[in-house]
């Protein structure tokens, strides 16, 4: 009897010991069966606090949790970026979804789709002066209009002023670089400028203008159906691993519910990442994404990430109506929702 009870004690220690080291060698063989997926992500634009959502999954642990060791960088432009997810140069990127549908238009473009809306309103945007006697969309009749190179904004303006009845004829376009933009208006040598709510509305009052002083006509607010910045991914990345496109599309959607919890901080990771940036210039463009741009009202009945079909089809019928398409595209040419949670996984917390 003596016998038996000292021996089980030993036995099941043994049988716990041997247990621990299956689980380690378990552990240990999944983890060599699931190495970390390198993702180099394209930015189209320099850094702003608009991007706080991955900088945050990024320090969170969100795309580590996910097996995705992620790196950034920036480019030129919407169609630069494009161009590297195209030639696999970047598995993904961050772009204005409105030149996705132009570049899907090009006779040889790559099949790049989006796999996740960021902006589910576009942030384009007319910065006037109330001084000048802007207060609506048609007191631009007869005003001048710095325009930088480039600028997305316009290319749904004729839809716009057509849907507000603008009278454009005597209406002035001077283009200017998009450094000086702000400057420009700031010191009046133009009635207003074309540029995104969040940047130009915020860096004028960040110059001095009195906030009283500007109207943001966001076209948003005048009928424009458009969508905004969007996630696209390189398409043999997405046939390749599609589960690490869906890990990511969870682990940014980890980021941004932190980011509308403590913006604040947000900002701050933002800011960090920006030479000289300024933290509270950040914060107050950063809440302005929120609200105008992240958490709409379409958003909130329907979750984050995705698209309504007949929305984008009527925002490309506007793009249409400036761009002449080769063979016009219908909602599931831009975007690929096979890779977004269900509803219940992307409502904002």
């Amino acid at each position: 009897m003596f016998r038996f009870k000292t021996t089980a004690p030993r036995c099941l220690q043994a049988l716990a010991i041997s247990l621990a080291a299956l689980t380690a060698r378990d552990v240990t063989a999944a983890e060599t069966a699931a190495p970390s997926i390198a993702i180099h992500f394209a930015f189209d634009r320099p850094i702003d606090a608009s991007m706080a959502p991955f900088f945050l999954a990024a320090k969170d642990g969100s795309f580590g949790a996910e097996r995705l060791n992620v790196s950034f960088s920036s480019t030129a432009g919407s169609s630069e970026a494009l161009a590297r997810v195209a030639k696999g140069e970047s598995e993904l990127a961050l772009v204005d979804i409105n030149e996705l549908i132009r570049f899907r238009d090009k006779d040889d473009a790559a099949p790049v789709k989006a796999v996740f809306l960021l902006f589910n309103r576009a942030p384009y945007a007319i910065v006037a002066r109330r001084s000048r006697g802007i207060h609506l969309p048609p007191d631009l009749d007869g005003k001048t209009v710095g325009v930088a190179d480039s600028d997305l904004s316009m290319r749904l303006w004729p839809a716009l002023a057509q849907q507000n009845g603008i009278n454009t004829a005597h209406m002035k376009f001077h283009r200017i670089s998009a450094a000086v933009r702000e400057p420009i208006l700031s010191a009046g040598q133009v009635d207003a400028v074309a540029g995104f709510s969040y940047l130009s509305g915020v860096n004028l009052r960040d110059r001095g203008v009195p906030g009283g002083d500007l109207v943001v006509l966001r076209y948003a607010d005048y009928g424009c159906e458009a969508y905004g910045f969007a996630v696209v991914v390189n398409p043999a990345f997405a046939a390749a691993k599609p589960d690490a496109v869906k890990g990511f599309v969870r682990a940014l959607i980890a980021g941004i519910n932190a980011t509308v919890k403590e913006p604040a901080r947000a900002a701050d990771e933002a800011a960090s990442r920006i030479d000289d940036g300024d933290r509270n210039l950040e914060l107050a463009r950063l809440r302005t994404v929120l609200v105008d741009n992240i958490q709409t009202d379409e958003v909130r009945r329907n979750g984050l990430g995705g698209i309504d079909p007949a929305r984008m089809d009527r925002s490309i019928d506007q793009i249409a109506q400036d761009f002449k398409f080769r063979k016009k595209p219908v909602a599931g040419d831009i975007f690929d929702d096979r890779f977004l949670p269900p509803v219940a996984g992307r409502l904002i917390n």
